[in-house]
């Protein structure tokens, strides 16, 4: 049954250490954004989850499908980076997102039933 290695997946990055965002180091955050992201807690969930998704999904995705959605989390990025330190613009464009990768995960979890 493919569902428990996927929930393990899923589940192991969400213990790391809290000092780091899931897509970065916050002790390299550079730009507005991610130092937005670092400092607020709400943030630095909806990053750890979006990139644990993202990174499930780039393993288990067909190859035209990891190319769509990398794309898809480059145009994400520049809109992140253009929200700067904007908490609200950040939670609108990460919950946008998350909305995003759990419909496609929910969507291959129903394909391997």
């Amino acid at each position: 049954m493919r569902t428990l290695p996927l929930l393990a997946l899923l589940a192991s990055p969400l213990l790391s250490d809290s000092a780091r965002a899931a897509s970065f180091p916050c002790d390299k955050a550079e730009t507005p954004d991610e130092t937005a992201i670092c400092r607020t807690l709400a943030l630095n969930d909806r990053d750890v989850e979006m990139a644990t998704r993202f990174e499930i999904l780039k393993e288990v995705l067909p190859m035209g499908g990891r190319t769509k959605m990398q794309e898809d989390q480059e145009a994400w990025l520049k809109e992140r980076r253009a929200c700067g330190p904007d908490t609200a613009c950040l939670r609108d464009l990460y919950d946008v997102r998350l909305k995003t990768l759990r419909g496609l995960l929910s969507e291959f979890a129903k394909q391997g039933q």
